[in-house]
């Protein structure tokens, strides 16, 4: 990946991350549109909107509502996409299941984060405690500037270390797996059926919901085995 891309990737990264909470909230920073603009960046969509499905599994069961923590999967996505299009390893099913594995750490420390920031953002309103009761404007812009700013670098950090990390651990698993591409593959759809399942039932698995879910389940598992 060169510089430039890289570049860009963080950019989009960040833009992501901002979408979570601050602006503009229109779900691009859903790990599938996420990937997707990842993989753009370097010129292979599809190759992003393919690690962006798979996250996007292991996404679907986080419902950000109230003060609940949740993971951040947006920039790390957006890092996910970039190098499976641009590395080749990111393409293969061991250097996917690294940057994957990589990805799920770095969703958790932006979750991590977050809760951190939004400590930082009320304290920043108590600081300007006085200013904000006479009724400045000014210090309603500076409050919401600096939070922001700080939603910003902890997206764009959030992406650096995904993009770092997931080059680094993609190429080792690449050059160290021993196990074979057929295992490398299994894994890789154990892993998506797996979660796709666990991420469907959390949602659907109580009263009939659940009947439909496990039918559904059932003509898919059919569909999937006549076709093979």
């Amino acid at each position: 990946m060169s510089p430039l891309e890289a570049g860009a990737a963080v950019a989009v990264g960040t833009l992501v991350g901002l979408d979570l909470v601050s602006v503009p909230q229109m779900m691009f920073s859903r790990p599938i549109v996420a990937g997707l603009l990842g993989g753009a960046v370097v010129g292979q969509p599809l190759a992003g909107l393919a690690v962006g499905a798979l996250l996007e599994l292991f996404a679907m069961e986080t419902l950000p509502v109230g003060a609940v923590r949740y993971p951040d999967w947006g920039p790390g996505s957006v890092a996910a996409g970039a190098l499976a299009g641009a590395e080749a390893g990111g393409r293969s099913p061991a250097g996917l299941l690294a940057v994957v594995l990589v990805v799920l750490g770095t969703a958790w420390l932006g979750g991590w984060l977050m809760h951190v920031m939004r400590r930082a953002n009320v304290a920043s309103v108590a600081a300007w405690r006085v200013a904000l009761d006479a009724g400045d404007a000014r210090a309603v812009r500076r409050i919401q500037l600096e939070g922001l700013a700080r939603d910003a670098g902890r997206a764009a950090v959030l992406t650096v270390l995904t993009l770092a990390a997931g080059q680094v651990l993609a190429g080792a698993f690449v050059s160290g797996w021993q196990a074979g591409e057929l295992i490398a593959r299994v894994a890789v759809v154990a892993a998506t059926v797996g979660v796709g399942i666990w991420s469907g039932w959390r949602l659907f698995g109580q009263g009939a919901p659940a009947q439909w879910f496990v039918t559904g389940l059932g003509a898919g598992a059919l569909v999937a085995v006549l076709w093979l």
